[in-house]
């Protein structure tokens, strides 16, 4: 290759060289940017407090025991509806039928004791009218010397003896009484514990949970069933403290199952919580749902949606237009076909809009580049990759 040719060779690659650095740079600093355009339309902007929780119910017990027993019955499963009083389970009773028994044989024994006490006070009632009466005739014969004092220290002393076998038996009517007392407090404790081998519902409610089965031997405090009422039932959520301010009771509400992440069912705030969790900065708030879905189980997972500020025939922007400039928040407008960066000053903001309250007019079309690696800028130049609007 003679010397003109390679330096005609080597002008060659350094004109391609430019030609290419050239295309690059007219690419990245002065091509149209394909952009996507949307035009800002008056709508409504709902604002929402977001909290995550599971569904409880309001009033909840453990049914158990007052007694030590063995299972004999068990009535009800989980699922299953239940009234006020139903009979729920049955623990074995075989030894306090006979205890009970015992107790009403006492009483029987007792009442008659205070029977036979009583004939016996009618007995001394007799015997001391008896010796009162001898006593006055016999006092009546001293007085006209007609009587000695012999007859007088006898009639002295059977009234005496007639006196203390009345009180004796007045005290053995008492001792009787109190006896009957204690046979009668013994058998109604007996019946009682007879009673607490059958467990009923205290309310009307549902049976989420078995836990024993017949058979079992269950003491006092120990599980057998969870009964939950279904009159209220609600989500509590766990809501940041930062929320604190913009929540209220009877606020409205939409929840929504994990279990059916598409639905959301209708709610309201039933109470606000009023301690905050030391660690995660989060306060409860309890969500009351009006209906439920198909297939529920307390304690499942969902997240509460509660309503706090609603802005009608507002200018809307979906939030993921937003960008972050030189420490502002706004977006680049097509000023025909050239881009124009707008400062915007925001209003209420739900989960994908926000409501502008400076920087954009009705009509203003917002652009965002198709391509994630393209940028805009102040002035660039701009094309439209369609005709729809970005949603």
């Amino acid at each position: 290759m003679t010397r003109i040719q390679r330096w005609l060779w080597q002008s060659l690659k350094i004109v391609a060289l430019v030609a290419v650095i050239g295309t690059v740079v007219y690419q990245f600093k002065f091509a149209p940017v394909p952009v996507s355009p949307y035009e800002i339309e008056r709508g409504t902007v709902v604002a929402e407090v977001m909290g995550t929780g599971t569904l409880e119910a309001r009033i909840e017990t453990t049914i158990s025991p007052k007694i030590s027993g063995r299972v004999v019955e068990l009535l009800v499963d989980q699922g299953q509806r239940v009234t006020q009083d139903d009979l729920l389970v049955r623990l074995d009773d075989e030894e306090l039928q006979q205890q009970v028994a015992i107790a009403v044989a006492n009483v029987d024994a007792a009442s008659a004791a205070i029977e036979r006490l009583k004939t016996d006070k009618e007995r001394a009632i007799a015997v001391y009218r008896q010796a009162k009466k001898s006593y006055d005739r016999v006092q009546s014969l001293i007085e006209k010397n007609a009587a000695s004092r012999d007859d007088a220290d006898k009639a002295i002393e059977a009234l005496a003896v007639s006196e203390s076998g009345l009180a004796r038996a007045e005290a053995g009517i008492a001792e009787g009484q109190k006896e009957w007392i204690a046979a009668e407090q013994t058998s109604q404790y007996h019946s009682a514990r007879l009673k607490d081998t059958e467990i009923r519902a205290p309310f009307d409610g549902l049976v989420v949970k078995r836990i024993r089965e017949p058979g079992d031997v269950v003491v006092p405090g120990s599980s057998i069933l969870t009964l939950i009422s279904t009159d209220e039932l609600w989500i509590r959520a766990w809501v940041d403290e930062t929320e604190m301010s913009r929540l209220e009771t009877d606020q409205p509400a939409r929840v929504v199952f994990r279990s059916e992440p598409a639905e959301s069912y209708t709610g309201k705030v039933a109470r606000l919580g009023r301690e905050a969790d030391r660690e995660t900065r989060e306060f409860i708030v309890d969500v009351h749902v009006f209906e439920l879905p198909k297939n529920w189980a307390v304690g499942q997972r969902a997240e509460t949606f509660v309503k706090v500020v609603q802005r009608d025939d507002v200018l809307v922007l979906p939030a993921k237009l937003l960008v972050s400039r030189e420490g502002e928040s706004g977006v680049f407008v097509d000023e025909d076909g050239v881009a124009d960066w707008r400062v915007v000053e925001e209003g209420a903001r739900s989960r994908e809009t926000i409501e502008v309250l400076s920087g954009l007019i009705e009509g203003d079309v917002v652009v965002t580049p198709v391509k994630t690696t393209a940028k805009l800028t102040q002035g660039r130049r701009m094309k439209r990759q369609r005709d729809n609007q970005t949603r």
